[in-house]
């Protein structure tokens, strides 16, 4: 009587180490990843005597208001007639917005009051004007 020999091969794949791969990946990503801040426009703010301080920026949208007039919402150039459209379309999102007007101590104001009164007509009235602690 002749014994046959059972010649199966296993493709297995052994998953005893797949959570320490997997654990080892996730600290790298976490390690090596940067986070993003605001990039805006580069501006130089004015200066203040009184700062308040808004206690959560969660709820806050900022725009930047550049020495040549450019205004950036979001990291995204825009015109001042499309404030209307893109503020109106925040604040139905999110109800407790507060707008963060940062724009350059050498802007034109009347730039500064357009902005202003987009804002307004967008109903987005809680405004924080941005500024820089005074040296006094």
């Amino acid at each position: 009587m002749a014994i046959k020999k059972k010649t199966k091969v296993k493709a297995e794949i052994p998953t005893s180490s797949m959570p320490d791969i997997i654990f080892m990946l996730l600290i790298f990503f976490m390690m090596t990843t940067v986070m993003r801040e605001f990039e805006g426009l580069k501006v130089l703010l004015p200066q203040a005597r009184k700062i308040e301080k808004v206690e959560t920026k969660r709820h806050v949208a900022y725009i930047f208001v550049g020495r040549d007039g450019v205004i950036s919402v979001d990291d995204k150039l825009i015109q001042v007639e499309d404030v209307r459209k893109v503020m109106y379309s925040k604040r139905v999102a999110n109800p407790q917005l507060i707008v963060s007007l940062r724009a350059d101590r050498n802007v034109m104001m009347g730039l500064i009051s357009r902005i202003h009164n987009e804002l307004r007509e967008a109903d987005a009235l809680r405004l924080n004007y941005s500024a820089t602690t005074a040296a006094y």
